[in-house]
């Protein structure tokens, strides 16, 4: 028993009276993998209840195969003949297997050897039909956080990700008898992919530490769409493509998350970077003084104010080479701030630090108060003369 391929101009001519019936796939989308086929009678009506109580496939019955499906006569639960080519077919119970392999060249004929039907034919005769096409849009997604050691942050990291990935049957003989289930009449990916996407999931954090073993940022990962199928490739055709044959063709990563733990190792270590730029560092540390200068300067108290420019002055000093940069640049712009300030008859002091300072109580540079030796202002700082009882410049009560 075997098939036998049809001129498709005999199909309307001589031919047409000689068949008795003709086998048409069940409708398959874009996500079916495999359909049963349905007989349909030469008045072009499907007959009723021919899966149930017509097992048998009439001889010179007509099989049509249509692009990117593949095609198995099934008998007894054994393979009598397929064919991986479009076209019309004939059965023919006299004719010995035709074995149309198409584009899966003599590859398939090792499976054939395995599922093969070695008898006269039986009680039970069907016909399947296998989509050849990339099955698309399997959506995935990471319930648990995934490990990934990102050699840039050097650190480890924790992420989510989400997206689709595509598979594409490479043996559909294989295929139907490891991942179809038995009496099913038609097979969509969701029907069996809860088995498969949890395999998956493993694979992909196995391709996932591959991928961060090669030391690929872990920022770049939705970009790396083509590695990261091979890498899911290279996991999965032990199982999927030898064992089951069907393999992975594409993953595309639609977007990656991070934990909580994570997102803020990275924001502080993108901060940090920053920072060890010296104009990005130095123009950060003169906008946190210039903060710190205007709350001081909007403190209602005076002595409040100048205790706030006491300690930004030591807290400069304190800094070290970070801030040296900044605290020499805001020094000098005090200090060309104050000069105009000053007259001739205004008096200086000169603090330990090397400052040297007008009749101010405190040191502008380090805060040190002024040697004893006089008397001032608890207000304003100016000096007083001997024996007033308000000072001369703000009138503060003594």
């Amino acid at each position: 028993m075997g098939i036998l391929k049809a001129a498709v101009g005999a199909i309307g001519g001589a031919l047409a009276d000689s068949w008795l019936e003709a086998i048409e796939p069940e409708a398959m989308s874009d996500t079916t993998v495999m359909s049963m086929g349905v007989k349909v009678r030469r008045d072009d009506k499907r007959s009723t209840n021919t899966r149930a109580s017509e097992n048998i496939i009439s001889n010179g019955s007509l099989i049509h195969v249509y692009p990117n499906q593949f095609m198995m006569l099934v008998d007894g639960g054994k393979v009598v003949d397929y064919t991986a080519e479009e076209g019309y077919y004939t059965v023919d119970n006299s004719a010995m297997p035709s074995l149309f392999n198409g584009q899966l060249s003599e590859s398939l004929k090792e499976t054939w050897q395995r599922f093969k039907y070695g008898g006269t034919p039986g009680l039970s005769q069907k016909v399947y039909y296998i989509n050849m096409q990339e099955i698309k849009g399997i959506k995935f997604g990471t319930q648990n956080a995934v490990q990934y050691f990102d050699n840039f942050y050097n650190a480890e990291l924790f992420l989510r990700a989400f997206g689709n990935y595509s598979i594409k049957i490479s043996d559909p003989m294989l295929f139907f008898f490891e991942a179809i289930p038995r009496d099913m009449e038609k097979v969509d990916i969701e029907d069996i992919n809860d088995q498969y996407l949890s395999e998956f999931l493993t694979a992909l954090q196995t391709a996932i530490n591959q991928m961060s073993a090669d030391g690929i940022r872990v920022s770049y990962a939705p970009s790396k769409s083509m590695e990261l199928s091979k890498y899911m490739a290279d996991v999965l055709d032990a199982d999927w493509k030898a064992m089951r044959g069907f393999e992975v063709r594409s993953v595309g990563i639609a977007s990656i998350s991070y934990n909580e733990e994570s997102q803020k190792l990275i924001n502080m270590r993108n901060q940090g970077a920053m920072l060890g730029d010296a104009g990005i560092r130095e123009g950060y540390v003169q906008g946190s003084v210039a903060r710190g200068l205007e709350a001081a300067g909007s403190n209602e108290g005076g002595a409040g104010a100048m205790g706030a420019f006491m300690g930004i002055g030591l807290g400069m000093n304190a800094g070290g080479n970070f801030m040296g940069a900044a605290s020499a640049s805001n020094q000098s712009q005090m200090a060309a701030q104050q000069k105009p300030q000053q007259t001739e008859e205004t008096s200086g002091w000169t603090c330990e630090c090397g400052q040297t300072n007008p009749d101010s109580r405190y040191c502008g540079s380090c805060g040190k108060p002024r040697p004893a030796g006089g008397r001032f202002c608890v207000s304003c700082g100016d000096p007083i003369p001997e024996g007033a009882r308000f000072c001369p410049n703000c009138g503060q009560k003594l």
